[in-house]
């Protein structure tokens, strides 16, 4: 065979190849989720963290350092409806525990246990579950007595 027709016998194989893994039915393990989300609330709380620390340096400088103001704020969030309270708490306590708990979880790993395949499924799913159920408590916490 010539040079130009094994290019030409090489493009056709290469046409018909197929794509592996093929996307369209590749299954993304939990893992992958996980890491991914661990990571953006790793970000946000991060971003969260240096917004409030810069706004609190920053309210002497824009008058907002007046005490008196402090029992019209509480007044206001107290007067907020119950459910609103409850939503607002419960976004802001799920990258926080998920991110702790995700967290330990890579603390188990760096240790060298928990790392076949099977284990880590499992880790992830009661990740996932003490995520929900530290949640549900900390939004509770006071919140019926």
């Amino acid at each position: 065979m010539s040079q130009d027709e094994n290019l030409n016998l090489l493009n056709k194989q290469r046409s018909i190849r197929p794509i592996s893994p093929h996307l369209t039915i590749y299954r993304y393990p939990l893992n992958m989720y996980m890491s991914i989300s661990n990571r953006i609330t790793g970000a946000a709380l991060s971003a969260g963290l240096y917004a409030g620390a810069i706004a609190y340096l920053a309210l002497p400088y824009l008058g907002f350092l007046d005490t008196s103001l402090v029992p019209s704020t509480l007044g206001f969030i107290a007067g907020l409806p119950f459910w609103f309270k409850m939503t607002t708490k419960s976004i802001l306590a799920v990258p926080f525990v998920y991110h702790t708990i995700n967290g330990v979880r890579h603390l188990i790993w760096d240790s060298g246990r928990l790392l076949s395949n099977s284990s880590m499924d499992t880790s992830g799913y009661t990740v996932l579950a003490l995520t929900g159920v530290t949640t549900v408590g900390l939004v509770g916490w006071g919140a019926f007595w």
